[in-house]
């Protein structure tokens, strides 16, 4: 009777656990039911950014029990600061907040001591990044700033974004010329700039935002690009003749170059204010990891010119706690690098 007895009870107690882990993952699949993103991107409407926003939320929406709907608010200038910053400080912290931003505003408060108290990177959930690629400095076809050679001997008109850093960055390490004129809200103005004569050269843009403003500007030779800036060249830029910026940078110089263009693993990062409810950001990640796969998602991109090569949030957030791990003389000297 005794054994009959305690075998009840241990019968019992695990159908009481099971009933419990059940109803906890319920209750955790319905935790977006009856909700909606509120989707901040750190760039203007009708940029690449947020084609990658658009995209990519739906596609994880898809992905979660409840399916919830998307509202977009941009924060566009100061390369993304204010969105971040935003989603640092004011954003709820109930799951329900997704930024986008651009990958200097994960970097600068790395070497600009008055970001530092305003919001810390490494304290932020990261979702993961759709991309990965290169950036590229280009300008339009039959401009006299042809080839890196041309940028190095002469003086052109650079239109950016706050603060310019990839110009900068040019300027520093590649011995060019360039004059930079910032203060441009985002990729749509610098190519209305370009197409007016305002500025000779675009330095810095993404390869994906290119193609998704303009599908033909480089497949159509409507546009020159002279150098393409990542951690490894592009194939389809290589198989075109565009030389990778490390070709133009000295050997001592390289390690340098490494940390600065570590930040393109950030570009089209996907974050969520820290402090935020942990089983929201693991069905989030979740979320975004399916999303990323998804065959649908996939032809959709192809069909817009959207390059997808995801990070997830943990090899991300795995980058950011190392770029701020780097020694200090490092970070220092990458300071006067990509600014004044």
């Amino acid at each position: 009777m005794n054994m009959r007895s305690n075998w009840g009870k241990i019968a019992g107690l695990a159908l009481g656990l099971l009933a419990g882990l059940q109803a906890t993952t319920t209750q955790a699949q319905d935790f977006y039911q009856g909700k909606r993103f509120n989707v901040i991107v750190g760039n203007t409407a009708g940029s690449g950014y947020d084609a990658y926003a658009r995209l990519i939320t739906r596609y994880m929406s898809k992905h979660l029990s409840g399916q919830p709907g998307q509202v977009f608010q941009y924060m566009p200038g100061a390369g993304s600061l204010r969105a971040a910053e935003f989603m640092y400080t004011l954003a709820p912290k109930d799951g329900t907040y997704i930024g986008l931003v651009i990958p200097g505003a994960l970097v600068d408060p790395l070497f600009t001591e008055s970001l530092r108290g305003r919001y810390d990177p490494t304290k932020f959930e990261y979702l993961g990044t759709a991309d990965s690629g290169a950036r590229l400095c280009f300008s339009l076809a039959g401009s006299k700033a042809k080839t890196m050679k041309d940028v190095q001997t002469n003086e052109f008109i650079v239109g950016a974004t706050q603060p310019g850093a990839y110009a900068r960055l040019l300027n520093s390490l590649a011995k060019t010329k360039f004059k930079i004129v910032t203060g441009y809200p985002g990729p749509n103005e610098m190519f209305m700039a370009l197409d007016r004569g305002e500025s000779d050269v675009i330095c810095g843009l993404d390869y994906s935002a290119v193609n998704t403003l303009r599908p033909d500007f480089i497949s159509g030779g409507k546009g020159n690009v002279f150098v393409q800036i990542g951690l490894e060249p592009k194939p389809s830029l290589t198989a075109l003749g565009v030389p990778p910026l490390w070709d133009f940078v000295e050997p001592a110089d390289k390690p340098l170059l490494e940390l600065i263009v570590t930040e393109q693993i950030f570009q089209r990062v996907f974050i969520v204010p820290p402090g935020s409810p942990p089983e929201a950001v693991k069905l989030l990640r979740a979320a975004f990891d399916k999303a990323v796969q998804d065959p649908e998602l996939l032809d959709e991109a192809a069909r817009a010119h959207l390059e997808i090569n995801p990070r997830d949030g943990e090899y991300v957030a795995t980058h950011v706690n190392k770029l701020y791990a780097a020694p200090r003389e490092m970070v220092e000297r990458m300071a006067k690098v990509i600014r004044p």
